[in-house]
């Protein structure tokens, strides 16, 4: 009989894909590798802006050398809290040059989360936007006693454009407390790390990822360089681009899909990142128009959004060789939406902050099955290094097509939470990761996710997964997005709820969304209620958040 030890999604991936990798022992290893090999190549576009690989490692040798200046040292933490900006990549190798770890963190996070952060990991530097540190972050980091160094950044430097869609408020200039990130940059350029910083090695922490915390405290999963650098090899590779390809930061680069498919997969290849601040659908769009770019990833709502902008066309998309998902359910409806309007094929993937972003994808010579009986799109297929199963309560496997919890072990798994022993030993006992997302195989090696453990809904006894009366919801026409929940029912014990915004000039009542879901469902999952929001509540990252759903009752 077939196990999942057998791997058998091995037989969906062509030659490339399963032949062995040998990645850098990090990702600054291969930005450097590609800055002598290829030193005038753009490395990083914003807007009309360009800076060469060349000038990339000067800068951020610059950086490097301010913060060994200041008492910045090897194994230090430092907070990165940016949008999608080339300050954000400068500032990324910098640290990393002076033998440093980074915390990258959400814009959004407001002073309670950001005390959390600068607290728990103990951070010496923080970098963020000149404006985040007059709106609140100076106050925080004063408060933290780890806290020593600040640099501040204005993300309308590195380009003219000034789009006023993203790019909001004035330019500061230096800013009480902190230093400024570009002048100390270009003050110390091709200056390097303090003498004696130790080369990282694929075993140091590069990360400490904060999960996003939708149930609890947030933990910090440690990736190490070695976790980064393999699966942006992985990714490099089994995608076939040419040296040199030009990859678009959709994700944004604070999150593990950001830095990993985008920032650290373009960069072991020698491309250009092409960055815009921030998403918004239509900058985005006339981005793709500038840059012609080769690949990029993002959620299901970002396309979602780019299909509903008045302006969108068949030529926005001709440039991409690869479009991927990943961070949030793709509805099978909406990948035939989507190739119907524009062309391509977006290829679903799936991971979490602890396995690095992907532990499976969609190879871009083959399409993901939908299974027959939930209508459920596969998230794609493991890598030759990766073994997932589908397992039991007590940790055993169930056989192909039967639904458990999946469970990851390969060299992309983090090795634990930031001083979480319990959490660690929890979440990856001896080094496998249990995911909390409930998922089956089938005996073809596609991995289908149906959804999060505890996300489950229990109407009279009966299993309600969100994601099946969701992906109903999206095949209707006038559906933009769709999020369903549990809600107290004193008959039921729970009863179903969708939540759902419209695509423009669409206005169908409640209770036809409701009849739709009740002739394509049992009697028991289709939504006793259905409200109708502007826009679904949602994290940075694209993720519609059930949890705030929940709270509204």
């Amino acid at each position: 009989m077939t196990s999942y030890q057998d791997m058998p999604w091995l037989s969906q991936l062509n030659e490339a894909q399963r032949a062995p990798v040998h990645p850098h022992p990090s990702t600054l290893h291969a930005f450097q590798d590609a800055a002598r090999r290829v030193p005038d190549r753009t490395a990083l576009a914003y807007f009309d802006g360009r800076l060469s690989y060349a000038e990339t490692d000067a800068l951020s040798d610059g950086i490097a050398a301010h913060l060994g200046d200041r008492g910045f040292r090897p194994g230090d933490r430092a907070a990165i809290m940016l949008q999608n900006t080339p300050h954000f990549v400068l500032a990324l190798f910098g640290v990393w040059k002076a033998g440093g770890i980074v915390v990258p963190v959400n814009p959004m996070y407001k002073s309670a989360e950001m005390t959390h952060v600068l607290t728990d990991a103990e951070v010496t530097a923080v970098i963020c936007a000149d404006h985040t540190w007059d709106g609140f972050l100076r106050d925080t980091a004063a408060a933290a006693p780890s806290v020593r160094i600040a640099l501040t950044a204005c993300e309308r430097d590195l380009q003219t454009r000034d789009d006023a869609r993203v790019l909001r408020g004035e330019r500061l200039g230096p800013r009480e407390g902190a230093d400024d990130l570009l002048a100390v940059a270009r003050a110390h350029a091709g200056r390097g790390p303090a003498a004696g910083t130790p080369e990282l090695t694929a075993d140091d922490i590069a990360l400490i990822s904060y999960t996003s915390g939708t149930s609890g405290t947030p933990k910090g999963a440690t990736n190490t360089h070695g976790n980064i650098a393999y699966n942006a090899e992985r990714q490099r590779t089994g995608l076939g681009l040419p040296d040199g390809a030009t990859y678009f930061a959709l994700a944004p680069l604070f999150h593990i899909t950001g830095m990993v498919c985008e920032l650290a997969s373009c960069i072991t290849g020698g491309g250009t990142l092409a960055l815009a601040y921030r998403f918004e659908a239509g900058v985005v769009l006339d981005a793709f128009l500038e840059h012609r770019p080769a690949f990029t990833v993002g959620p299901s709502t970002a396309f979602m959004a780019l299909m509903a902008h008045p302006d969108v066309s068949r030529d926005h998309f001709s440039s991409f060789a690869t479009l991927a998902s990943g961070g949030a359910p793709l509805p099978p409806a909406l990948v035939e939406k989507f190739r119907a309007a524009f062309g391509p094929y977006i290829r679903n993937g799936y991971g979490l902050t602890e396995c690095t972003a992907p532990c499976a994808s969609v190879p871009p010579h083959l399409e993901a099955p939908v299974d027959k009986v939930s209508g459920t799109l596969a998230v794609g297929v493991p890598g030759p290094d990766t073994v997932v199963r589908i397992i039991d309560d007590q940790g055993q496997d169930v056989p192909f097509g039967e639904q458990g919890e999946i469970a990851v072990r390969g060299p992309q798994v983090v090795p634990g939470y930031w001083r979480r022993p319990d959490a660690t030993a929890e979440a990856i006992p001896d080094g496998e990761l249990r995911t909390g997302d409930i998922g089956f195989m089938d005996t073809d090696g596609w991995l289908y996710v149906v959804d999060r453990k505890k996300d489950m809904i229990n109407a009279s006894g009966f299993k309600v997964w969100p994601r099946e009366v969701e992906d109903v919801l999206y095949s209707h026409p006038a559906v933009r997005e769709a999020a369903v929940v549990g809600i107290p029912d004193t008959y039921r014990g729970e009863s179903v709820k969708a939540y759902v915004s419209l695509r423009p000039g669409q206005s169908p009542a409640p209770a036809e969304l409701t009849a739709y879901c009740k002739e394509r469902l049992a009697a028991y999952k289709y939504p006793r209620e259905v409200e109708v929001l502007p826009e679904l509540p949602k994290t940075t990252s694209g993720k519609i958040l059930r949890r705030e759903l929940r709270d509204r009752g």
